[in-house]
């Protein structure tokens, strides 16, 4: 693949992510959501292909980045892996939900069949653990905590 090719290929993905970062009205829920009584402002982190706000964060960028920058970003970059190791307990216990192998968007629920494996992979994280409590030293509710709270 060309350089030309990369970067046309990345374009298109990135022009996709905020696609639906527009029209999943995401940024207009965290801004009424995420900003504490006192004042605080809480955000969530995202990858580069972001932008920007005051509630969504994403990883400094450039060529020269400064010391506190980089450990940032590395720090950051190892708290994202714990996130993914969520999804991919997901597609684990499910394999259904490997939307690349399976899954038709217009033609199945997707959505549904998603938040149904998240659900009962939840139940399971209750009942067995995970790697990210591991890591936190964080204990999930049970069960009954978790259906009934």
């Amino acid at each position: 693949m060309t350089n030309q090719e990369l970067y046309i290929r990345l374009k298109n993905a990135n022009n996709h992510v905020l696609g639906m970062l527009r029209r999943s009205g995401l940024l207009t829920q965290l801004e009424q959501h995420m900003t504490a009584a006192d004042g605080t402002v809480f955000s969530l982190y995202g990858d580069p292909a972001y932008p920007l706000r005051p509630h969504l964060m994403a990883p400094f960028r450039g060529a020269v980045l400064t010391a506190e920058q980089q450990a940032f970003n590395e720090a950051m970059s190892a708290l994202r892996v714990c996130v993914e190791w969520g999804f991919g307990k997901v597609v684990n216990l499910f394999a259904f939900l490997d939307f690349k192998k399976n899954l038709k968007l217009h033609l199945q629920p997707v959505g549904m069949y998603y938040r149904v494996g998240v659900l009962l992979t939840n139940c399971h994280t209750c009942l067995y653990g995970s790697m990210t409590g591991d890591k936190f030293h964080m204990q999930p509710p049970s069960l009954h905590e978790y259906l009934h709270g």
